[in-house]
C-alpha cells in the first residue's frame, strides 16, 4: 500500500471517529467545507504529516481546568459569585405571601455578567438556620455534575469554572441527593449568567422600505438598552406552600416575570400622570398599585424610539414560553451564540432554554410583551413597554418642573425597574435611572435604597403627585 492510499485511510478513519464523537451531519459538514484533495498535494508534505503522528483530536488543557487555585492564578479575570440560600415570606398577586426560597433574599437571583473566557468563581453558603440543604446548578459550565450537589445548613462549597461559551445560561438549586429540586427551583431559587462575546455583539440589521417601497437597511450599533425577563411558574396551596401535586398535572397557580404576576404594568402614579387620577387605572389589571407596597409597586418598562434594544429572556419553568411583542417585531433572535432568526412574530422557549432579542421600537407607544399563551398571558405574563412620550406628557412635565426639558423616554423623570435591569456589559448602554422594584427582602431593598445608586419611588411619587396636582 503507498504513502498516499496509506494517508487516505488515516484521514478516513478519522472521520469515521468524528462522526462517532459528535454526529454524522456535523462532520459532514465540516469535512464537505474543508475537503482534502489528497492526489493534489505534495508526498513530501504528507510524510511530514505522517512522521508528526498523523492527525489528532485534543482537548486543550486549559479548557479542562477546574481547580480554583490555578484558575485565579491563570491570568484570566476572574469574577466572585457568592451566593446565600435563604427561605423567607415574599408577597404574591392578591395581597398574600408564600413560602419563598431565595439565592441572596430576591427572586430571581442576581444576574452575573462575565466575558467569554472569563472565571466564575462561585461560592454557596447555607445560613445555619435554613431548614434545608440547597445546590447550584450554573448551566454556563462545562465540569462534573458533582459540583453542583446540595450542601447542608452551616455549610460552603465552591467550584470554579472557565465561561467558555457566550450566551445567556440558567442557574438553579440542585443536587442528586436533594430530592426536593422542583420545590426550590420553582419557589424561586433560579437565576442566569450573562456570558457576553469575546469580541462584542453585532451591529443590527433592521429592513424596512421607503415611500416607494424600496428596500432599505437600517444598521444600528452594537449597543444597545438592555432588559432581562425571567418565566416561570408558582404551584402554591391557598397557603403559599408548594403544591407538588399541582406542579406534576401542570396546574399552575399562576405564571411570573421576573417572579412576579403582573410586575411591570401601570400603577398609581402611572394613572395619575395619564389619567389625572390615581384611581383611573389603565390597564385592565393593575394588582400592585399602592405606593404602600414599596419595592413591590408595579413599574413600566421605558424605551426611547429608534433605540436597539436588546432582550435577555429565560424560561426557568415548566411550561413552554411562545414569546411576543404585541405591535412590535422581534428584528434578531440570538440563541446560545448563533442567530436563529430575523423578523419574526413569536419565538418558542422550552424549559430551560433561553434567547437574544434585538429590536427597535419605531413608533411612540405601548407595547406588551407576553407569552402567547393565553392561559400565561391572563395569570400574569403580561409585560408593558412605553416607548418615546405617547401620552404627550413631556409638555406637562416641563411646565409643571418634574422636567427641565422634553425626554426621549419616560425613563429621565422614572427610571427603569432594577429587576429588570442586568449588570453592564461592553455594548451596554446606561439606563438613565433606576428603581428599586423586584420580588426583593426588605432587608434587600433597604440595602440597596442606602447605596444611592436606586431611585425610591415610594419617596418621589408623593412630591411629583403634590406638584402635578397643584
Amino acid at each position: 500500500m503507498n504513502k498516499r492510499i496509506s494517508m487516505l485511510f488515516t484521514v478516513a478513519a478519522v472521520a469515521v471517529m468524528g462522526a462517532t464523537l459528535f454526529g454524522s451531519t456535523y462532520t459532514q459538514t465540516q469535512i464537505s467545507g474543508q475537503s482534502l484533495d489528497l492526489t493534489q498535494m505534495d508526498a513530501d508534505v504528507m510524510e511530514q504529516i505522517h512522521q508528526m503522528g498523523g492527525l489528532k483530536l485534543m482537548m486543550p488543557e486549559a479548557f479542562a481546568e477546574t481547580d480554583c487555585g490555578v484558575l485565579e492564578t491563570s491570568g484570566r479575570t476572574v469574577h466572585n459569585f457568592d451566593l446565600t440560600a435563604e427561605s423567607v415570606e415574599l408577597p404574591i398577586m392578591g395581597g398574600k405571601t408564600y413560602h419563598a426560597m431565595t439565592f441572596n433574599g430576591m427572586v430571581p437571583g442576581p444576574t452575573i455578567r462575565v466575558m467569554q473566557g472569563d472565571v466564575i468563581k462561585m461560592t454557596l453558603t447555607i445560613p445555619d438556620d435554613e431548614p434545608v440543604a440547597h445546590g447550584n446548578d450554573m448551566h454556563a459550565s462545562q465540569i462534573t455534575a458533582g459540583a453542583f450537589e446540595s450542601v447542608n445548613p452551616g455549610e460552603t462549597s465552591q467550584y470554579c469554572f472557565i465561561a467558555e461559551s457566550a450566551g445567556m445560561f440558567k442557574y438553579h438549586c440542585s443536587g442528586v441527593k436533594l430530592a426536593a429540586m422542583d420545590q426550590h427551583v420553582l419557589s424561586g431559587m433560579y437565576g442566569i449568567a450573562i456570558v457576553d462575546p469575546a469580541n462584542g455583539y453585532k451591529k443590527l440589521m433592521v429592513e424596512k422600505t421607503s415611500g416607494s417601497g424600496e428596500l432599505e437597511r437600517m444598521f444600528y450599533d452594537a449597543d444597545a438598552l438592555e432588559f432581562q425577563l425571567q418565566y416561570n411558574q408558582l404551584y402554591l396551596t391557598p397557603e403559599g406552600n408548594f403544591d407538588q401535586a399541582a406542579m406534576f398535572k401542570h396546574q399552575n397557580t399562576g405564571t411570573v416575570v421576573n417572579g412576579y404576576q403582573f410586575g411591570y404594568v401601570p400603577n398609581m402614579a402611572h394613572n395619575l400622570l395619564v389619567n389625572g387620577d390615581t384611581n383611573k387605572n389603565i390597564f385592565v389589571a393593575q394588582p400592585w398599585n399602592g405606593i404602600e407596597l414599596k419595592q413591590h409597586q408595579s413599574q413600566l418598562l421605558f424605551v426611547e424610539n429608534d433605540q436597539h434594544v436588546r432582550l435577555f429572556i429565560e424560561n426557568q419553568g415548566n411550561e413552554p414560553v411562545y414569546f411576543h411583542i404585541v405591535g412590535e417585531i422581534l428584528d434578531r433572535v440570538t440563541q446560545g451564540n448563533r442567530v436563529q432568526s430575523a423578523a419574526t412574530e413569536t419565538w418558542l422557549l422550552g424549559g430551560s432554554q433561553g434567547m437574544i432579542v434585538d429590536l427597535v421600537f419605531d413608533e411612540p407607544g405601548v407595547y406588551a410583551a407576553v407569552n402567547h399563551d393565553y392561559a400565561a398571558i391572563f395569570s400574569g405574563a403580561a409585560t408593558v413597554f412605553v416607548a418615546g412620550d405617547p401620552f404627550n406628557l413631556n409638555p406637562v412635565l416641563v411646565e409643571k418642573g418634574v422636567l427641565e426639558a422634553p425626554v426621549a423616554s419616560y425613563a429621565y423623570a422614572l427610571g427603569n425597574p432594577s429587576d429588570a435591569v442586568p449588570p453592564m456589559g461592553m455594548n451596554s448602554i446606561a439606563h438613565p435611572a433606576i428603581n428599586i422594584h423586584g420580588l426583593y427582602t426588605d432587608e434587600v431593598a433597604a440595602e440597596m435604597q442606602a447605596s444611592g445608586d436606586y431611585v425610591a419611588l415610594w419617596e418621589v411619587i408623593p412630591v411629583v403627585a403634590e406638584i402635578l396636582t397643584s
